[in-house]
């Protein structure tokens, strides 16, 4: 399982949120660049960033940064935020962009995300937010009526590369993965999974790697906090492959 620390980026500062709120913002660092280097010293192989005002605007806002981060670090880094249209995909991934998460736009523009997948196959990740198992669009503000495990099991027939699973109501909370919840992602699907929210110790950890076959593991706040070492989560990780 990879550890994968995240760099949200608002107003081209690295923040965290908690529940997606906006209002509900915390500012860790004002050099993106330099935080991704930080992360990679430590160990990290795969760099999330997240454009929010992005996810927000519906169009990407942040991509100088992005750029930026791109040019700092070796890591393979995914973005997403913003992402509904081939022109932008395409941007991303010729600039060096590893793998382009699509969220929204899987539900409300399928046409566009089969598109993608076929384009750039591999490179594409879904990005299933959830609440209470109701799969959550437009920067989380709005819930739809779609079950999270339904929209994983249509997506995987159409080439996606994998999934980022998060549930919303642990998202910033430092309150604890829903290891049931991504669990049975996991058992659902053959594509990769990503899990996402909650995490906030190394325990956290050690009960995530209990998971048979998940791939990964996102965390942003325990890292900004300092209740979780990232370097110490990366060995934990390795040791355990």
């Amino acid at each position: 399982m990879l550890i994968i620390p995240a760099i949200d980026l608002k107003d081209g500062v690295c923040v965290r949120l908690e529940q997606g709120r906006k209002e509900a913002v915390t500012v860790y660092s004002r050099d993106a660049a330099g935080t991704a280097k930080k992360f990679e010293a430590l160990g990290a192989k795969v760099l999330h960033v997240v454009d929010l005002d992005g996810a927000f605007a519906g169009s990407q806002q942040n991509l100088g940064k992005i750029m930026e981060i791109r040019k700092s670090v070796k890591m393979i880094i995914e973005v997403g935020g913003g992402i509904r249209d081939i022109v932008t995909v395409d941007r991303l991934i010729s600039a060096g962009i590893n793998r382009v998460i699509i969220g929204t736009s899987a539900i409300e523009d399928p046409a566009f995300f089969m598109e993608a997948c076929k384009q750039f196959p591999g490179k594409i990740f879904i990005g299933i937010d959830a609440k209470d198992g109701k799969v959550a669009v437009k920067g989380w503000e709005e819930v739809s009526a779609i079950d999270a495990i339904e929209l994983a099991k249509r997506v995987e027939t159409v080439g996606v590369g994998g999934i980022i699973y998060t549930d919303i109501a642990r998202d910033g909370m430092l309150t604890g993965p829903n290891i049931p919840a991504q669990e049975e992602m996991v058992r659902t699907v053959k594509i990769p999974v990503i899990a996402s929210g909650g995490i906030a110790n190394i325990n956290d950890i050690r009960n995530l790697l209990k998971i048979p076959d998940l791939w990964g593991a996102i965390t942003g706040k325990a890292i900004y906090s300092g209740s979780l070492d990232l370097n110490e989560a990366v060995k934990l990780t390795e040791r355990e492959e």
